[in-house]
């Protein structure tokens, strides 16, 4: 049930994972509170008195408020360090079990309480990840076979129901013309979007029929021996490379690098200055906790898979509360238009014809049409992903946009931490309203004479002006329990 060439694949494969984790704690610390604290956009006291412990486990069961959150943010940000730093698999294997089974627990109380905030499919993909890391090993370790194969079967899942997604949904996958769309309207463009958005034609339908090679036939070779999982994974790793250049999609394609290296043969890593250290085989009882855990895993794999073939296929999904085998699938339909809200502020107590206007910059979506895409990922700005989905529909369908109205009103400093330019920054606004504008890239005539990356168009309101002296609004987010 050991495996020595394993080793690198594992090293590399651990650190990776650390470096993931490092990740998605530091936006915790940053962003957790704002957006989901006591006093946050969609406040976590509130989600635990109305969700039964048992449909979304969590820590924070236990101990709802900010001072927990920070903490369990904190403490997850120091583990995960230590395991990228290979800390945690240096001292033996009961270190190694205790860092990445609390890098587990404390992120699952992130993700189960997170609500809309933390619905991404690369959340759960860190979940499954981080839960078969626990029974990795550490360094003095066999390298154990079972949970390495595991997570190439994750990547398969990731990769081919990405694939099938994408044929099953929007028609522009089948006719080649998605990336004619894409750059320009997806989440959060960056710094090459702009110019991936004009490439010609011949460029964007190459790229799709890539997408459907790279993620419909190459993740079967994760499945075979060597050298045919390398060659998979090679591709993968190079096809996640070119997506990272052309846009921010969070951490999503950096983990999906990560779960493609246990599927890389050692030999191609020799070149690593990496010393692999003597160690002991894996004991019997070891051995039967790894076949156990294959066990469960192929088990737990049924659900996915009967998702994944089926025609009414989820996008992003998990079978149950600890979120350890899920079913994954990204873009299976194109936006053909960017829409942006745009919010503003007035100092008029009454605003008029003659009121003057003030928007409110984001740090990464679409604002002033002069400032180019900028580059975030791996990084996830959720606010700006969520403005994004907002933009689709109304304000109705996304209850948590009066909270952030009310918490411009009050000039609260914890929302306004989240962006990138507050026009008022002495006192509070008297009046908030949202605009929804149509984006569009220059082209690049337009870019050359004016130097602006977006131009846009009016297209009507899209929230009222409101004002904490409405009484209203007042009642409507004391109805909502917001504070």
């Amino acid at each position: 049930m050991g495996a020595p060439e394993y080793w690198l694949p594992r090293f590399l494969f651990q650190r990776g994972l650390g470096f993931i984790y490092v990740i998605a704690f530091l936006i915790a610390v940053n962003q957790f509170k704002p957006l989901l604290g006591e006093h946050g956009l969609s406040p976590v006291p509130l989600f635990v008195n109305r969700v039964p412990f048992r449909a979304s486990p969590s820590l924070f069961y236990l101990y709802p408020h900010d001072s927990a959150f920070m903490a369990a943010a904190w403490l997850g940000l120091v583990l995960s360090f230590i395991a990228m730093a290979g800390i945690s698999d240096r001292y033996g294997p009961w270190l190694s079990v205790a860092v990445w089974g609390l890098l587990w627990l404390i992120y699952l109380s992130f993700v189960n309480v997170g609500q809309t905030w933390y619905g991404f499919g690369w959340e759960s993909m860190l979940l499954e990840a981080g839960f078969f890391a626990i029974f990795m090993g550490s360094s003095g370790t066999m390298p154990r076979a079972i949970p390495l194969w595991i997570i190439r079967w994750m990547e398969f899942r990731v990769m081919f129901g990405a694939g099938l997604i994408k044929l099953r949904g929007d028609p522009c996958w089948k006719d080649l013309t998605c990336l004619n769309y894409f750059s320009e309207t997806q989440p959060i463009p960056n710094p090459l979007s702009w110019y991936s958005h004009w490439a010609p034609e011949w460029v964007h339908k190459s790229g799709v029929v890539v997408n459907h090679f790279v993620e419909l036939i190459v993740p079967f070779g994760l499945l075979l021996p060597q050298p045919f999982a390398s060659v998979a994974a090679i591709l993968i790793i190079l096809f996640q490379v070119i997506l990272i250049a052309g846009g921010n999609l969070s951490f999503l394609n950096w983990l999906t690098i990560v779960i493609a290296i246990p599927a890389l043969d050692a030999r191609l890593l020799a070149w690593l200055p990496v010393h692999v250290p003597p160690f002991s085989p894996p004991a019997r009882l070891t051995t039967y906790a790894m076949v156990a855990l294959g066990l469960m895993a192929a088990a737990l794999s049924i659900q996915p898979t009967l998702n994944m073939i089926s025609p009414n296929q989820f996008m992003n999904a998990s079978f149950n509360p600890l979120q350890l085998v899920n079913t994954y699938g990204a873009f299976g339909s194109v936006t053909k238009t960017r829409y942006e809200i745009i919010v503003e502020g007035t100092a008029d107590a009454v605003p008029n014809a003659a009121s003057v206007w003030k928007e409110y910059e984001f740090k990464g979506k679409p604002g002033d049409p002069m400032r180019r895409p900028p580059q975030i990922a791996p990084y996830h700005l959720r606010l700006d992903w969520l403005m994004w989905f907002a933009a689709m529909g109304s304000y109705e369908d996304y209850p948590w946009f009066l909270n952030f109205t009310a918490k411009l009103l009050s000039g609260d400093r914890d929302v306004l931490g989240l962006l990138r330019i507050n026009p008022f920054p002495d006192s509070p606004p008297k009046n908030v309203r949202a605009l929804l504008y149509r984006y569009q890239f220059t082209t690049p005539a337009e870019h050359r004479q004016t130097g602006a990356w977006w131009k846009r168009e009016l297209m009507g309101p899209w929230l009222p002006a409101l004002s904490l002296d409405n009484a209203a609004f007042r009642r409507l987010l004391q109805d909502q329990g917001w504070r």
